[in-house]
C-alpha cells in the first residue's frame, strides 16, 4: 500500500510539472510572438520562476497523489465517475462551486501573506519576479506552496463532483493562473472593461497587484476584493524599455510591500 501511494505521488508530481512547463510555455512562447521583446533582459529571472514552480509541482503532486489513490482504491472521495450519479445541472455548479471555495481560500490566504512576517518569508519569492512572466504561475516558497496545494484536495471531500467536472477546474486554474502573469492582456478589452470584467479577474486586474502590491488579491472573481474594499481596478502594462530592452515595473521595497 504504501508503495502504491507513494507511485501515485510521484506519478502526479510529474503530471503536475508537466503541465506546468507545457502551458507556461505555451504562452511563453505566444508572448515572444505576441509581444517581442517583452522577456528581452529577463531569462535569469525565467529561470528561477522555472525552478520555484517545479518544486511547486512537488508540493502539489504529493496530496493530490494521496487523494487520487485513496479515490480509487478506497473510495475515500465524492468525485463519481458516472454522469447519471447526480443530476447535469449539478455538473456546471460543482464547477462554480469548486472556483468559489478555491477563490475565498485563495483571497484570504494571499492577503494574508502580505502581512509584513509571512511576507518576508515566504511571499517574497512569488513577487520577486518583476515584471511576472509566463512561467511564474507556480513560482512560490514551499510555504506558500503548500497553502495553495491543499485546497483542491480538501474540496474533494466535501463537494461532489464528476472527474470530468475536476479537470475543468484544473485546467481553469492553470490557465488562468499563467495568462494571469504574463505581463500583457489576451482577452478583448471590450470584455475586460465590460461586464464579464468588473467580476472575473485577467491579467490587467493582476497586474495592479505586482504593481501595488496591497491590492487585487483574488484568484477567479473580483467578488472578495470589492466586498472587502480591496478591489483597486484595472492596472496597466509599461512596456517602456529599460536598458536591455525589456518591460519593468518601478521597485519597490518589501517593507513597504508587505505592509496590510
Amino acid at each position: 500500500m504504501a508503495l502504491a501511494i507513494i507511485l501515485s505521488a510521484l506519478a502526479m508530481t510529474l503530471i503536475v510539472g508537466v503541465r506546468y512547463l507545457i502551458v507556461s510555455g505555451a504562452f511563453a512562447f505566444a508572448t515572444r510572438l505576441r509581444q517581442p521583446g517583452l522577456y528581452v533582459g529577463l531569462d535569469k529571472q525565467m529561470r528561477r520562476e522555472v525552478w520555484w514552480s517545479l518544486a511547486s509541482a512537488a508540493i502539489y503532486g504529493v496530496p493530490a497523489g494521496v487523494v487520487a489513490w485513496g479515490w480509487q482504491e478506497r473510495g475515500w472521495t465524492r468525485i463519481y465517475a458516472d454522469v447519471q450519479a447526480y443530476p447535469l445541472w449539478w455538473l456546471p455548479v460543482s464547477v462554480l462551486l469548486f472556483l468559489f471555495a478555491h477563490d475565498t481560500w485563495f483571497y484570504w490566504t494571499h492577503r494574508w501573506m502580505h502581512a509584513p512576517r509571512p511576507f518576508r518569508i515566504a511571499h517574497a519569492v512569488h513577487h520577486a519576479s518583476r515584471p511576472p512572466t509566463a512561467w511564474a504561475a507556480m513560482s512560490f516558497h514551499p510555504i506558500e506552496a503548500l497553502t495553495g496545494a491543499v485546497v483542491i484536495p480538501a474540496l474533494v471531500f466535501v463537494i461532489p463532483i464528476h472527474v470530468a467536472a475536476l479537470g475543468i477546474v484544473l485546467s481553469i486554474m492553470t490557465v488562468m493562473g499563467v495568462t494571469n502573469h504574463m505581463g500583457w492582456e489576451m482577452f478583448p478589452r471590450g470584455m475586460v472593461n465590460g461586464a464579464a470584467g468588473r467580476w472575473l479577474i485577467t491579467a490587467t486586474h493582476h497586474q495592479r497587484h505586482h504593481r501595488d502590491y496591497r491590492c487585487n488579491y483574488g484568484l477567479y472573481f473580483r467578488f472578495w476584493d470589492r466586498l472587502c474594499g480591496t478591489d483597486h481596478g484595472l492596472g496597466d502594462f509599461d512596456t517602456r524599455a529599460d536598458g536591455n530592452g525589456a518591460g519593468r515595473h518601478a521597485p519597490r521595497l518589501d517593507r513597504e510591500a508587505a505592509q496590510p
